[in-house]
């Protein structure tokens, strides 16, 4: 769990520089506020029309509003963004002076609140997007100056010509009787906007967006660093959206009347053709109604063909009737005619008086012979009888022949009249289809017409302003604890990550885990940072005592403590790891390598006895470096011999002697220090071991787990530079 949080040790030590940097952060975060320009939002809600529920779905006000459509929300965001609608909202709103008060790190504009009022009368397009200074002293003179150093003076109310330009510099009476102590004599600066830069200007502040996809709710938002007109502008281009579109609709209901008055008069003109062309069809074809008088005439053909059906049947009846009479003429007293076709009282009685003829006849043979004079009389009777029915079936025959003939005649030309009705008929459509697409045409465009009157005559709109911009109290930005918090939180990262460069340029061995994650070599001691003399004493006992349980020391036994540098705690473990070994009574041999120049004595070696059982030699390695490598050994198995204990003081890393001390040792401990050790110079003793096969090497960490703060360690650099002072002095 430790050494996962080794990584916090750099912050935790650099706190002081962290907090250091979050206040300092802070502060100039609170500085630049002062100073910042503060930015003020008003926003205004306009509802659109929607013609699918609501007030404008009833149907007097669908005539009202007929050319209105279900507008899409997107469509008419882009609309309201447009140059033509924010320069007619533009119209409504008096942003074309901008008034500054000049101050000396920045300047705040003052719009309705401005004690003077600035109105150019003929302003050239070369001096607008120009900023121009102005002075007014206590007597209300005032002087303005532009950028090429003219200047131009005057008193408050006159007329002032700059260049080929007229302006008139005003005091603003009404807020002045509102505001009584407001300062008049200041420095100001203006600026006479085009029409370019006051749109740039506005699409830099506003946002329209809308407040549901599913509701027809535009929420228009604008900035600027006046509170006055943050509010004024999105009200006026809702107004201005409001007045476009009852413009629009006005004018195109304007044009659709105009259009309709010409299409009217045109189909108008075709109407009248087409009826005149129809009337003189009829005149000269003699047509009333087809339809009519063909139904006529076909009952008329009809009730002929029923009664030719008749004729017929009585004709073919007579002819039978005539053809059976003439056939038995001779013996007509034997026939018996079937008399169905020939049944009018004048037959039927001449039938009865023949019967009754033949029968007083046949009474009279009973009496008289043929010869006889009364039979003669009844044969003269009925022969005269006969001869006239059979006369009469003959004609009746021929007249029924001759209605026959006139019956069929008359049906003949009845239906000739037919022979040309289906052309008149198409005819007839075809006029008539030409009328009614006209007649059609001619009320539609009248109805239309009379609904664009209406619409052009209802100059009303169904999109509302339901929320006004109101003046914002409050600034929208900066937002001042974001920006003190963002601040603190970057000088925070911003000090962490210095203390993480340094602390990755440094290298140091920092802990053991870092001594372990780059070397293989075990490590045999971790030294904290000892405070006292007991904490010493207490911390190489038993550090004597693992390594004699690990198998480390031996009697007569040479330690050799190396190290890249001496202060890199190799003094120090040497000598403590002596006095403890001197504590126990053993009889200690401690010998220092000494690398500088200072020479004393005679030959390489010299001794000083410390006490009783403790020994301290040193060697000088530059008289050192007379001897061979095996007489430098031999001479150290030799002092060995007479010690329970020899601990040896190695020269740094790169000496002559460094290596054929280590090499002759039982124990090598390479020292390292947390504070001072590079962590690059770890690997290398691993290769120095491998490469020299040195014997039994160890590592041990100084000031294991020491991390001093900022403070502390500035405190003892003071001390010890005020120490070295009073030394020198």
């Amino acid at each position: 769990m430790n050494d996962s949080l080794n990584f916090i040790k750099p912050y935790l030590r650099g706190w002081p520089i962290i907090t250091g940097a979050m206040v300092l952060a802070f502060l100039v975060a609170s500085r630049y506020l002062q100073y910042v320009t503060l930015m003020y939002e008003s926003t205004a809600k306009l509802r659109l029309a929607d013609l699918t529920e609501g007030v404008p779905n009833s149907n007097l006000f669908k005539d009202l509003d007929v050319f209105a459509t279900t507008q899409k929300i997107n469509g008419e965001i882009e609309l309201l963004k447009s140059h033509a609608l924010i320069s007619k909202a533009l119209e409504k709103v008096p942003f074309e002076v901008q008034v500054f008060r000049s101050g000396s790190i920045r300047k705040t504009e003052l719009f309705q609140d401005s004690p003077i009022i600035i109105s150019p009368l003929e302003w050239n397009e070369n001096l607008k997007d120009v900023t121009f200074n102005l002075s007014i002293s206590e007597n209300k003179d005032f002087t303005i100056r532009d950028g090429k150093e003219n200047v131009y003076q005057g008193h408050i109310g006159d007329t002032v010509l700059i260049e080929n330009s007229l302006a008139i510099v005003r005091l603003n009476e009404p807020l002045l009787q509102e505001k009584k102590h407001l300062q008049i004599a200041d420095d100001y600066l203006f600026t006479v906007n085009s029409l370019s830069k006051q749109i740039s200007q506005i699409n830099a502040g506003i946002d329209i967006i809308a407040v549901d996809k599913d509701i027809p709710v535009i929420r228009i938002s604008f900035k600027s660093s006046h509170p006055g007109k943050a509010a004024l502008f999105p009200n006026a281009l809702a107004e201005a959206y409001i007045e476009d579109y009852i413009e629009n609709k006005y004018g195109a209901a304007n044009v659709t009347v105009q259009f309709l008055n010409e299409r009217i008069s045109e189909i108008s003109e075709k109407l009248v053709e087409s009826e005149e062309m129809i009337l003189n069809y009829r005149d000269n074809n003699n047509i009333t109604n087809i339809r009519q008088e063909t139904e006529t005439d076909l009952r008329q053909i009809s009730q002929l063909k029923i009664q030719q059906t008749n004729l017929k049947m009585s004709l073919e009846a007579i002819r039978d009737l005539e053809n059976y009479v003439q056939s038995g003429k001779e013996n007509f007293l034997e026939l018996a005619p079937n008399f169905e076709a020939f049944t009018d009282l004048l037959s039927t009685e001449i039938i009865k008086n023949i019967k009754q003829l033949q029968a007083e006849k046949k009474d009279l043979l009973l009496q008289y012979t043929e010869k006889d004079e009364k039979v003669i009389v009844v044969d003269a009777k009925i022969q005269d009888l006969t001869s006239y029915l059979a006369e009469s079936i003959t004609n009746t025959r021929k007249n029924l022949q001759t209605k026959y003939d006139k019956l069929s005649f008359d049906i003949s030309e009845s239906e000739k009249a037919f022979i040309e009705v289906p052309e008149k008929e198409r005819m007839m459509t075809i006029l008539n289809r030409e009328f009614e697409i006209f007649q059609q045409s001619y009320n539609f465009l009248n109805q239309k017409k009379i609904e664009a009157e209406i619409a052009k005559a209802a100059k009303i709109a169904f999109h509302r302003i339901i929320t006004p911009a109101t003046v914002s109290k409050e600034p929208v930005s900066p937002n001042r604890i974001i920006i003190k918090a963002v601040s603190a939180i970057l000088g925070m990262l911003g000090a962490m990550s210095l203390i993480f460069v340094v602390h990755m340029l440094k290298g140091r061995v920092n802990d053991q885990a870092s001594v372990e994650s780059n070397s293989m070599i075990p490590i045999a001691a971790a030294v904290p940072k000892l405070k006292n003399e007991n904490e010493k004493e207490d911390f190489f006992l038993k550090t004597i005592a693992q390594w004699e349980v690990k198998g480390l020391l031996n009697n007569n036994q040479i330690s050799c403590f190396t190290g890249f540098d001496h202060k890199h705690g190799v003094s120090f473990i040497a000598k403590e790891m002596a006095n403890a070994a001197w504590r126990q009574s053993r009889k200690v041999l401690l010998i220092e390598i000494r690398c500088n120049n200072s020479e004393t004595g005679n030959g390489f070696y010299q001794e000083e006895k410390i006490s009783t059982n403790a020994i301290y030699g040193y060697v000088s390695a530059s008289r050192l470096k007379t001897l061979t490598t095996k007489d430098w050994q031999k001479f150290l198995h030799g002092k060995a011999a007479q010690f329970d204990q020899t601990i040896v003081m190695n020269s740094d890393f790169g000496q002559s002697y460094t290596l054929p001390t280590m090499a002759i040792a039982g124990l090598n401990i390479v020292c390292l220090d947390t504070r001072l050790t590079p962590a690059k110079l770890i690997t290398e003793v691993d290769l120095i071991k491998e490469e020299y096969k040195l014997p039994q090497v160890f590592l041990a960490i100084n000031r294991a787990g020491y991390n001093p703060s900022l403070i502390r360690e500035s405190i003892q650099f003071i001390q010890k530079g005020m120490k070295t002072l009073k030394r020198k002095g």
